[in-house]
């Protein structure tokens, strides 16, 4: 209400939005009904939408209170989209920014949890945080303008409403000061969490974090917690990964894994992917058989092309020359698998795979992600851009090539 007359009495051309949310029965009605009056009385111009909140809530598998916000918030951004306006102000005052900064706590929270509600927020405006709902009161009292209260912000079986009701009134008996001294901390915080920002700016694009870089900050597990939270990883899973072994991975429930690499992290999702010509294609987990010459598509995204042709040798990493009188159809595509084991072009004797990529320097995913080719003999006669297998090299007698190409669809 105080919102809605200010921006009016500031000259802003401004509408007026209401959601109803069928939540409270004749109140939500009441509510509505107030709102068309009051906008009518002060030529604003007001538009309403109805929600069927709960369907919505167990449709989505959220809670009332977020399907609620959820609804509002979309249609808020359609209806200034529609129209063109310049921004949503909704009415957030110093009191909830406070009583946000006491949830976070509850909850567990991050720096940022610590900085209470921001003021902007794309098309979000919130131009009352600087108030509190004390001073609304007293400035709709003195303009004798009516308000409606939501009863449900008076019942205490809301986490937001016990820190409201019971927490806060408790703690201003020890510091009558108190919604003021945490709203000022709070914007001290936000000074922080924009340095902090800075630095994570430098690897928000990269699935690399160099922990050896983070030494100068001091403590490095707050940077790499707000890096990872991105990928669904929470704290403890951070503090996991940060004691780890190089080598050690973590998974998050969002699909993604962390592997500690000597002095570096590096994340990638589960579902493992073949790097071919620089472009990052699928590679299912299946083995994919090969019968005969041709083009095969492995995924969406991935094919293996075979053809016999004149003798030459490729230099290039994802196409394989092989004599082809030495190599026996069907072929089949698969990931490295342990104790496998090849006789490497170039290199004396036989060779773990394993032992081969170690030597190569590859990290965990590199290694896992890895692909074969292996004949009807059961010769790895390719380590897909690593090396081919000496058995089945073009040679001085060799007649025909088998070409073997990876590349994306």
């Amino acid at each position: 209400m105080a919102l809605l007359l200010l921006l009016k009495e500031a000259g802003f051309n401004v509408h007026a939005a209401h959601c109803n949310f069928c939540l409270r029965g004749a109140e939500s009605d009441r509510d509505e009904a107030f709102c068309v009056s009051l906008c009518q009385q002060l030529g604003i111009e007001l538009h309403r939408a109805h929600f069927s909140t709960r369907m919505y809530a167990e449709l989505h598998k959220v809670s009332v209170e977020m399907a609620a916000r959820e609804l509002r918030y979309r249609w808020f951004e359609q209806l200034r989209e529609d129209m063109g306006a310049a921004g949503v102000c909704v009415a957030h005052h110093r009191d909830d920014s406070v009583e946000t900064v006491l949830l976070n706590l509850v909850r567990g929270t991050g720096l940022r949890g610590m900085t209470g509600i921001q003021p902007r927020n794309g098309s979000i405006l919130r131009p009352l945080l600087c108030v509190s709902r004390a001073e609304i009161e007293t400035f709709l009292s003195g303009r004798g303008q009516k308000y409606v209260t939501d009863s449900t912000n008076l019942e205490t079986d809301v986490l937001r409403n016990k820190i409201r009701l019971q927490v806060l009134p408790l703690l201003r008996e020890l510091n009558p000061a108190v919604s003021d001294n945490i709203q000022r901390t709070a914007e001290n915080l936000v000074e922080a969490q924009e340095v902090l920002d800075a630095i994570l700016n430098k690897y928000k694009d990269s699935n690399v974090l160099e922990l050896s870089e983070l030494d100068k900050y001091g403590s490095s597990e707050y940077v790499v917690f707000e890096w990872l939270k991105n990928y669904g990883f929470n704290g403890s899973q951070v503090r996991q990964i940060l004691n780890a072994d190089s080598g050690g991975i973590v998974s998050s429930a969002s699909g993604y894994d962390v592997l500690k690499d000597r002095t570096r992290l590096i994340v990638e999702k589960t579902d493992v992917t073949f790097q071919a010509h620089r472009n990052v294609i699928s590679m299912p987990s299946k083995r994919i058989v090969v019968p005969e010459e041709g083009t095969y598509i492995l995924d969406e995204n991935c094919k293996v092309k075979v053809r016999k042709c004149a003798v030459y040798v490729s230099k290039d990493p994802y196409v394989a020359t092989l004599d082809a009188d030495k190599v026996a159809f069907p072929l089949t595509v698969r990931r490295v698998e342990e104790g496998d084991w090849m006789v490497p072009y170039g290199m004396k004797g036989r060779k773990l795979l394993s032992d081969l990529m170690t030597g190569l320097k590859m990290n965990v995913f590199e290694k896992r992600r890895q692909l074969l080719v292996v004949d009807a003999q059961g010769i790895i006669v390719w380590a897909v851009g690593l090396r081919t297998d000496h058995r089945v090299a073009v040679g001085d007698q060799t007649k025909t090539v088998l070409e073997i190409s990876f590349d994306s669809v």
